[in-house]
């Protein structure tokens, strides 16, 4: 258990350094945006909504999958590459299980798929971490209301002694 643990920290770490690397810049963007507008093929259309799943932008993340999805919808060839990259960008926006279910979706059909499978060990390993900081703010939160309930009952016993 604790090889895997590791293993799932490695590569969350690893994949987050490559997704930062990968964010493109405005220009980049603003090209696709052009060439998909003069020309709005699959391919075109592909090709931008894939770069913006690399995206810093939360809207940009959402325009992505909802580009991405439409394009699977509509039986695009590169159905997996459309899968992978709604995978990442639903990472990005903190959406953990949704991206580690498209990444299942993927390796189920496409096992060998080091990619998909590098993003799902680190899904499930940031839903991970995001769950365990819920539970000690939770915990953090309750210490710091019973001490402050415990102020107020020592307080209000001084003035009923009083």
């Amino acid at each position: 258990m604790g090889e895997t643990k590791n293993t799932q920290k490695v590569t969350k770490a690893e994949l987050d350094q490559k997704l930062k690397l990968a964010a493109p810049n405005r220009q980049i963007l603003e090209d696709l945006a052009v060439a998909c507008a003069k020309d709005p093929s699959p391919d075109n259309t592909f090709q931008y909504a894939f770069c913006l799943s690399k995206s810093t932008e939360p809207s940009e993340l959402r325009y992505a999958v909802s580009i991405l999805d439409g394009l699977v919808k509509e039986g695009y060839s590169h159905q997996i590459d459309c899968m992978y990259g709604s995978a990442c960008a639903l990472y990005l926006l903190g959406e953990y299980d949704k991206s580690r279910n498209r990444c299942e979706q993927i390796l189920r059909s496409n096992p060998e798929s080091r990619l998909a499978a590098e993003l799902h060990l680190a899904s499930i390993e940031s839903k991970e971490q995001k769950d365990a900081r819920a539970v000690k703010d939770a915990a953090v939160g309750g210490a710091v209301a019973a001490v402050a309930a415990g102020a107020v009952i020592g307080i209000a016993s001084m003035m009923l002694k009083r």
